[in-house]
């Protein structure tokens, strides 16, 4: 396994341990960024209208395609360590 590929999966591990709960915005950019560095761009179809949590999920990794999934992976690390700084 890559250090990079470790550090991501210890950043996944540690952004359930933060002190406080990130607002929905930064949420949102983690899932996309966890999504997009562990799977790449985004698949499937859009969800539908009654399915707002979901539409907003879809469009915040839909808005990182094309984006490698190491710079996803380290946008995420980076993020991550931002929030356990208190940022």
């Amino acid at each position: 396994m890559s250090d990079l590929k470790a550090q991501f999966e210890q950043a996944a591990q540690e952004v359930q341990q933060l002190p406080k709960r990130p607002g929905n915005d930064v949420l949102l950019r983690l899932y996309a960024l966890y999504k997009q560095g562990s799977l790449g761009d985004v698949s499937g179809s859009r969800p539908g209208i009654l399915d707002m949590q979901g539409r907003m999920k879809y469009d915040a990794w839909a808005k990182l395609k094309g984006v490698n999934e190491e710079q996803a992976m380290q946008d995420y690390i980076t993020l991550v360590e931002q929030l356990k700084a208190g940022g």
